[in-house]
């Protein structure tokens, strides 16, 4: 599956709910060999800026920041600053000795890395706005799951339909709301931009949604028709 970089509003569940409505008619040939139980997008890459306050992106400019994916590079490339890729574990050794200024993360990730301990600002946009998000699968080798009794696969199915793949957007969000106030208790700074500012950020990141399109319709894709549909099905299933 491609990911769909940008700003987004953080509809978890919309989002999950999206790619299943999606996925037999845009999505299914990404996953031949596998047998998909379920597609999941976790809260959305939050900024978590060790020093710096962080409120529109001329404040990111020259800043080393952690990304978790190549998408995540071009947000920050198009911030002006400095994208650093590695892999969760590293991050505290890493903004500890300053290797990086911050690093994009949801914040159910916060308990984990002991980001309170490390991080003085945690920033999201306007309404939990994010910057950009990553995909999850579980699935199984399509010959193992061949293989299996059909009672078994009929206990899969049931347990991973469409109302599973809700489910588990409550869970992350959960995950998300306990990683914040962990944060905030420990007297860090949680910011939540205003609109305004939120729009600075998507005016800037704009290009990277293009830079995508361009990159996938080079390979035959309809970039463009896939955002298209991908906001269209998101927003038919926002709450």
């Amino acid at each position: 599956m491609y990911e769909l970089p940008g700003v987004f509003l953080n509809d978890i569940k919309a989002t999950n709910l999206a790619m299943y409505d999606m996925f037999e008619s845009d999505l299914k040939d990404d996953y031949k060999g596998l047998e998909v139980m379920w597609l999941h997008v976790h809260a959305g890459q939050a900024l978590m800026s060790v020093d710096k306050e962080v409120r529109s992106p001329a404040d990111t400019n020259g800043m080393k920041i952690r990304i978790p994916n190549r998408t995540g590079a071009w947000v920050i490339e198009a911030l002006g600053a400095a994208p650093v890729a590695m892999p969760v574990p590293e991050v505290p050794s890493a903004l500890s000795k300053k290797v990086v200024d911050a690093t994009l993360l949801p914040w159910e990730i916060i308990p984990v890395i002991k980001a309170q301990e490390q991080i003085d600002y945690f920033i999201e946009g306007n309404d939990q706005t994010r910057f950009g998000t990553t995909t999850f699968q579980v699935s199984m080798n399509k010959a193992r799951w061949e293989g299996l009794p059909d009672d078994i696969k009929k206990a899969f199915r049931d347990a991973s339909g469409r109302d599973w793949w809700a489910k588990v957007a409550d869970a992350w969000r959960g995950g998300d709301d306990f990683g914040i106030k962990m944060a905030t208790d420990a007297g860090k700074t949680h910011i939540m931009l205003t609109e305004e500012e939120t729009q600075g950020f998507l005016d800037a990141l704009e290009p990277v949604q293009q830079r995508w399109i361009d990159e996938v319709s080079a390979k035959g894709l309809d970039g463009a028709g896939l955002v298209s549909r991908a906001k269209e099905a998101i927003a038919k299933n926002a709450e």
